[in-house]
């Protein structure tokens, strides 16, 4: 890649304490062309400064002075326009000049434009763009097969175009997310923001693994049309007046740059692993912070620290009654609780018993656990549960009536297409994507066809590939469902219905 070099006049506009102007003016030029307008008078330029937020007095010397500066940076042309109708030499001396952006003055104003978007915009890595490119290339596939030249020009643009997205929405996130990695913020706010990252960022690479191997693909499928051919055929199909020579260098640098993404030709690593582990170790790293800061939230406790706090606190009661209190409450040296139980016959033991002589005394267990003693009654009453009983059995009764008649109505008797079925109550058609899901986990067999039956065997399903791409639609009450048209023959073990 050759280096980046900016002329050196490029941005010396925006030095100084008068930098406004003359980017406010850039401004107005900008708008202007926009409308398709792209020579203004002095007066033009006046009511467009106006338009874009400058409000400020301005006299025509001052205008005139910003407007020669920029010229002399070479951001601005300026012509003598002999096609007016002046009525004075003042209104000429006013008029005559029409001023225009330069090329460079384009280049600066979209350079100002791109960094105010960079400043504020935030990174995001999203799914969806990565659904839209494997989209796009596969119907780039469909047209370099039977499309024209002009489709497979918009088609490419377009792939191009998610893949600049992606590649921007993901540097930009990697700059906010090591950006979050070392920020010091209120700790509550820091808090929520890092456990939604780790969210977000879970989610992503629940779905990036599918979506690469889709990309992945797609970019195999092209290669075997060949690169140089799509690119031809692209710039045919631009019907462009004066073909820039670096036109297809520039877009096969752009092809490369989709592989070095999901499929480089050296075998190296894709840059989209390096994102997935880029994202587990933020994952690890946020998830060690959210743990460091939970553990800073808990007040820190010993027992030597709980020990200092209890005679502190003895120091300062004041009261005696106030010191036993606290001993019983912090130690549990209270009076024992079984101390009125009694012997069964409490005549046979002297009162005056030693309580080492004296007989023991049975304790309830459930003293000590729950405070009380306990206490036999009568057992409750046993729960007629005939009716729950009644009506469970009746239930799958029922739920097995229902599940015989979608099995039955799925019966196709023989071999049948899958768009056969048109529509379908909900509930049956999710009877027959559980087969599918069967029969396409199952192994092929020698003719081509994949074969299962459910759990209990009363189910067979015999699935065959469709033929020259064919695509299935089913309506159901819920939505529609688009698949591959496949040869499907479901028997049951009583017959088909």
């Amino acid at each position: 890649m050759d280096p980046i070099r900016v002329p050196p006049e490029m941005f010396r506009f925006t030095d100084g304490s008068r930098s406004g102007l003359p980017l406010a003016i850039l401004h107005a030029f900008g708008e202007a062309n926009e409308r398709l307008e792209t020579a203004l008078g002095i007066d033009d330029v006046r009511t467009r400064l106006r338009g874009v937020g400058w409000l400020e007095t301005l006299a025509d010397e001052d205008l005139v002075k910003a407007l020669d500066q920029l010229r002399e940076q070479g951001h601005v042309d300026v012509v003598q326009s002999h096609a007016g109708d002046y009525r004075t030499a003042s209104e000429y001396e006013r008029r005559n000049l029409q001023y225009s952006l330069s090329r460079q003055g384009e280049a600066a104003y979209a350079g100002v434009v791109r960094a105010n978007e960079v400043l504020n915009a935030s990174g995001a890595l999203q799914t969806a763009t990565l659904e839209a490119l494997g989209e796009r290339l596969g119907e780039l596939v469909k047209q370099l097969e039977d499309g024209t030249d002009r489709r497979v020009f918009s088609t490419l643009t377009e792939v191009e175009s998610h893949l600049e997205a992606f590649r921007d929405n993901t540097k930009r996130f990697n700059g906010d997310l090591q950006r979050l990695l070392h920020a010091e913020a209120d700790r509550a706010t820091f808090h929520e923001v890092k456990a939604a990252t780790v969210t977000y960022l879970q989610e992503f690479l629940n779905d990036l693994e599918h979506h690469t191997h889709t990309i992945a693909t797609r970019i195999k499928e092209i290669d075997d049309h060949g690169v140089e051919r799509v690119h031809r055929r692209a710039l045919n199909g631009a019907s462009l007046p004066n073909p820039d020579p670096r036109w297809l260098d520039v877009h096969k640098a752009r092809w490369d740059g989709l592989r070095a993404w999901f499929l480089p030709e050296d075998g190296a690593t894709p840059r989209v692993e390096d994102l997935h582990n880029l994202a587990r170790r933020a994952i690890i790293t946020l998830l060690q912070v959210l743990d460091r800061i939970t553990e800073s939230r808990r007040r820190a406790s010993s027992a030597v620290a709980d020990f200092r706090e209890l005679a502190r606190w003895f120091t300062v009661v004041p009261a005696q009654e106030d010191l036993h209190r606290l001993w019983s409450t912090m130690f549990g040296l209270s009076s024992a609780r079984h101390a009125h139980l009694a012997h069964a016959d409490p005549e046979v033991v002297s009162t005056t018993a030693s309580w080492l002589d004296a007989p023991p005394v049975e304790v309830s267990e459930l003293l000590r656990s729950a405070g009380r003693t306990e206490r036999f009654t009568r057992t409750g009453r046993i729960r007629d549960v005939s009716a729950i009983r009644a009506a469970r059995a009746e239930k799958a009764l029922q739920e097995r009536a229902e599940l015989e008649a979608a099995w039955n109505m799925l019966d196709t008797g023989g071999v049948v297409r899958l768009s056969a079925f048109e529509k379908l109550d909900h509930s049956v058609f999710e009877r027959l994507l559980d087969l599918l899901g069967q029969a396409l986990g199952s192994a092929v067999g020698a003719d081509g066809t994949r074969r299962s039956t459910t759990s209990d065997g009363q189910i067979e399903i015999v699935l065959r590939p469709p033929q020259n791409g064919a695509v299935a639609r089913l309506t159901t009450t819920s939505g529609v469902f688009r698949g591959p048209d496949f040869e499907i023959e479901i028997s049951t073990a009583g017959g088909g219905a």
